[in-house]
This record gives C-alpha cells, structure tokens and sequence, in this order.
C-alpha cells in the first residue's frame, strides 16, 4: 500500500506557538485554508483510493478540497489524531515544548513506555494509529491519504519505517500541507519513499536541520517536490499540532 501522511493546514495556534491537540482544536487560518485548497493540485499525480482525517476540526477542513476533487468518503478516525499534550495543552513556553517533543522523539528511541505528563505514553499513541493504518490496508486500497497531525506523523513515521533510523524524523520538521510517502504493509513492514519532497534511500540516516518554521511561499511544489504553500510551521522548529 502506498500511504500518504499529510499535516493539516496552518491554524492559529501553530501561529502562537500553542500545544493544540484536545478536541475539536482550532480551525485554519486564511493561509491554512490556501494551503488545503491547493493540495488536491499538489495531489494530482497521486491516484487515490481511500481518504481519512482526524477526529479534530483542522484535518477535516485540510482534506474537504481533496474529498471534491475525488469524490472519495472522507472516514474521520480518532487514532490518528494529534499526540496528546496531557497537562501540558494548550501551553507555548519553553519549558512545555521541550517536555512535550523530547516526550514525543524518546517514543521514537524505543522508549514507548514514557508517559506525557497526564497524557498517553508512546505504547498507546502507536496503537490507536496502527489500528487505522491497519483498517486503511484491510480494504485493499493501494493508495490511501491520511490527514493528520505533525508530531504523530513524525513519530509513528520514526517507529514504523524501517529504512530511517532514530535521528531521521526527530531531525525534520514537517510543515502544513507537508507529505510523508510510505510504502509497504502492516505486518511487513514500511518504509519511507519521500520526506516533503526529498527522496530517501535504503537506512538514510543523514542529519540535516530542519528550516525555521512560519514561512510562507506563495506556490506549491508538485507530488515530486512535495509541498506545499508553507507557512505556519512547527513551534520551536518541532512542535507541529
């Protein structure tokens, strides 16, 4: 199965700098609806058989052009949603986003039983959206879109992909409109094809910094280039939402 990981478009609270993952969570900003607006463009080459999105508000209006376009049902599934930030939602200062990702990338090291404080640990945060990806692969779909959320993606991508090791996705920041492209099966195994554009080889394990975060272009790269009308970033070059 060829499975598309998409980050929703640009909120406000990506724009404060906020902890964001609680239902239903914000809405896009004006900028965050452009970029859903030129995904199904960015897409094109993509044929597409299933759509999913998140149980919060930005993914579902993030995936609504791309749903038009091709007609497809759009299964709004909870494991998928956004880590959850526990004790620390809704928070943008330092000391909260360092606990939140330094949380987030030791799921990626292995250490799955860390708990966020007051939230779920690493073990659960894998299994609700192994479970999607699990139903997504029971249909026989062979290329799925799944809109969902910066931190989980980068996580569950981390984890689940055999041909990058644990520095690859701490490494990277995943924009709005950013596209993770795997390849493979549960059970099998996946592997990472494209990283927002960048081609990745057998065990990549290359180390580059990730772009300052909130900049805006004004066009939007093909599927090859991928993506997308960027802006709105992560908070502190990680914190996605």
């Amino acid at each position: 199965m060829r499975l598309l990981l998409i980050r929703h478009g640009q909120t406000p609270s990506n724009v404060k700098r906020l902890l964001d993952t609680a239902e239903p969570g914000a809405a896009l900003t004006p900028l965050g609806q452009d970029q859903a607006d030129a995904l199904p463009d960015a897409l094109a080459a993509e044929k597409i058989d299933a759509l999913y999105a998140s149980t919060l508000l930005r993914t579902q209006l993030t995936i609504a052009p791309l749903a038009a376009r091709t007609g497809l049902e759009v299964h709004v599934r909870d494991g998928i949603r956004e880590l959850s930030a526990g004790d620390l939602e809704l928070r943008g200062d330092d000391e909260a986003v360092e606990t939140y990702m330094t949380t987030v990338f030791a799921w990626v090291s292995g250490d799955t039983a860390l708990r966020m404080p007051g939230g779920e640990d690493g073990a659960e945060a894998l299994r609700r959206f192994d479970a999607v990806v699990e139903e997504a692969a029971a249909t026989g779909a062979e290329t799925v879109a799944m809109v969902s959320h910066g931190a989980a993606i980068r996580m569950w991508s981390g984890v689940r992909a055999e041909n990058i090791d644990v520095h690859y996705a701490p490494a990277r920041e995943l924009r709005n409109t950013g596209v993770v492209i795997l390849s493979g099966a549960p059970g099998e195994g996946w592997r990472v094809l494209h990283w927002e554009g960048r081609a990745v080889g057998p065990d990549d394990s290359g180390i580059e910094a990730s772009g300052p975060a909130g900049e805006a272009v004004d066009g939007i790269q093909g599927i090859q280039g991928i993506q997308g009308i960027q802006g709105g970033g992560g908070v502190n070059g990680g914190v996605e939402g």
